[in-house]
This record gives C-alpha cells, structure tokens and sequence, in this order.
C-alpha cells in the first residue's frame, strides 16, 4: 500500500524523486511507473497503478456510451492522464500542465492513499490536512470495520 507522507522537490533538470517505498509497491504490482493526472476534487495530482486507471476506464466505458456523464468522466480524468516511467534513480518528469495544476512550484509532498498517491503543494496541502482531520473526526462514526463471522 501507499502509506505516510514524504517530501521532495523539482531537480535542476524538473524530476523529482518518487519515494522508495511507493516505487517498491509499485515494482511489486509488476510496474515501473506511474499514472497521474489532475484532481478534479482536490488542488493536487493524482498518481495510480496502472490496473487502478484501467478499473475507472472499464468504470467509464460501462456507461451508456451517449450519455454526458460518460464523456465527462473520460474528459476529466482519461484525457488529462500521463503514463510516466522511472528512470533509473526513481525520478519521473511532471508535466508542467499537472505541476501548474497543483501549484507546484518546487517543494512538493507525497501523500499515501492506500492504492493510490496523491502529490500536493506542501502549504496546500497542509491546509487540507487540517480540514481534512477535523470532518474526520466529525464522521468517525461513518467508518466501518468489515466483521468476519467465525464457523
């Protein structure tokens, strides 16, 4: 899983470095790489596993194909997606449409999801992080744990 935060920043050249522990997830689901493209809920990037972003595309395409909903999906998410590869140090090279996006200008911070990451502007971020504990706490009770039933 994508778990903790990490920070880094934009190499002279524009890479940045994806933590060890999020590409070593990501060796073991059999890639070398990662997709991201724009929040549409938040000020940050999205980063995905490659079968992730291909579950929301099979997600989109069982829409009725001539529904809006179906084009606005894929506009918002499929056509704004970027497949980047690590190199061999682990850097990748945001496209500077997704570090405008985020308002990224050299810091950035890493953010685990569980199966997915999200990369943010780290005063932003911090922002939505204190917003994001307080409604936690207020909807605790909304999360539920699964009860396995023993025979």
């Amino acid at each position: 899983m994508f778990l903790s935060t990490y920070e880094n920043k934009l190499d002279k050249k524009g890479r940045v470095s994806v933590p060890a522990s999020f590409r070593s997830y990501l060796s073991n689901l059999g890639y070398n790489g990662v997709v991201c493209y724009p929040s549409f809920n938040n000020q940050s990037i999205e980063a995905w596993p490659q079968d992730r972003i291909e579950k929301i595309s099979n997600a989109i395409d069982s829409l009725n194909p001539f529904e809006e909903k179906r084009d606005f999906f894929a506009t918002s998410i499929l056509s704004e997606s970027v497949s980047f590869q690590f190199d061999g140090e682990g850097r990748i090279s945001l496209s500077s449409k997704l570090l405008k996006h985020a308002k990224i200008k050299k810091d950035m911070i890493f953010v685990g999801q569980g199966k997915t990451f999200q990369i943010w502007e780290p005063t932003i971020f911090e922002k939505f992080k204190t917003n994001a504990r307080k409604r936690s706490n207020l909807n605790r009770a909304s999360l539920k744990w699964e009860h396995q039933l023993n025979k």
